[in-house]
């Protein structure tokens, strides 16, 4: 069975990618990451001396502050902080700089479906910007669910509200689109077939996770491409763009 999507893309197809870096004089990082019609921009400062309270000072702290569009920041935005710290501690090295801080300010410029996600990229996008040491990058996507089992990646929010289940997946920034000459590593799974951040919110079955776990990881390959290609482009221009 097929699903009509309003703008006209298949199931599996992506919206028009755009990233720009540097895009703030002040921060230490900055980066814009656009899917569609959302669009967030990430900034970087530090790291800066000192950990925050309760945090291990023999490693970096990382730090994670969500300013919506408009308003004030409720519960989903905290949860999304709390997953966006969790997700870029695990691929930032914290033992680089010790007992220091490093920031990262997300603010939403235009929500129309897959915000967090598309936060998540202009993280990473950002970190790099800033020179932060990193183990890898990683690339996020969504997938949602719909009554009749059928899985879409990358909604609008129309589609989002329309669906029963979803899922935020980041995976690892695939190895072979960044250093293709290298093969995979000889002992346990390759990271390009491993999972950094997985996420659920409504009714879904096993199958249905399964199957946006198949989806996702083959779109994370297209975004990986991407972002590999708009990393390059920093020693020839400030911006990449992909439809």
């Amino acid at each position: 069975m097929e699903i009509d999507r309003a703008d006209g893309r298949t199931p599996n197809q992506l919206r028009p990618l755009s990233c720009s870096r540097n895009i703030l004089h002040r921060a230490h990082g900055s980066a814009s990451w656009s899917q569609g019609d959302t669009k967030v921009l990430a900034a970087v400062y530090g790291p800066k001396a000192g950990t925050k309270k309760n945090e291990n000072p023999e490693k970096a702290c990382i730090e994670v502050i969500w300013k919506p569009k408009t308003g004030q920041i409720g519960k989903p935005e905290r949860e999304f902080e709390m997953i966006l710290k969790r997700t870029l501690q695990s691929i930032c090295i914290l033992t680089v700089n010790p007992n220091t801080t490093t920031s990262i300010i997300v603010q939403v410029v235009h929500d129309d479906g897959a915000l967090l996600p598309c936060a998540i990229n202009a993280a990473c996008a950002a970190l790099v910007d800033a020179g932060i040491p990193m183990k890898h990058l990683a690339v996020a996507i969504c997938c949602c669910v719909a009554d009749t089992g059928y899985v879409i990646l990358d909604p609008t929010k129309l589609e989002e509200q329309k669906m029963k289940a979803f899922a935020y997946l980041v995976f690892p920034n695939s190895i072979l689109s960044v250093l293709p000459e290298v093969s995979s590593p000889a002992k346990g799974e390759p990271v390009e077939h491993g999972i950094i951040t997985s996420i659920t919110h409504g009714a879904m079955s096993v199958d249905d996770y399964f199957l946006c776990l198949e989806r996702g990881r083959a779109a994370s390959a297209k975004l990986s491409d991407f972002l590999r290609r708009s990393l390059q482009s920093q020693f020839s221009g400030n911006s990449s763009k992909a439809g």
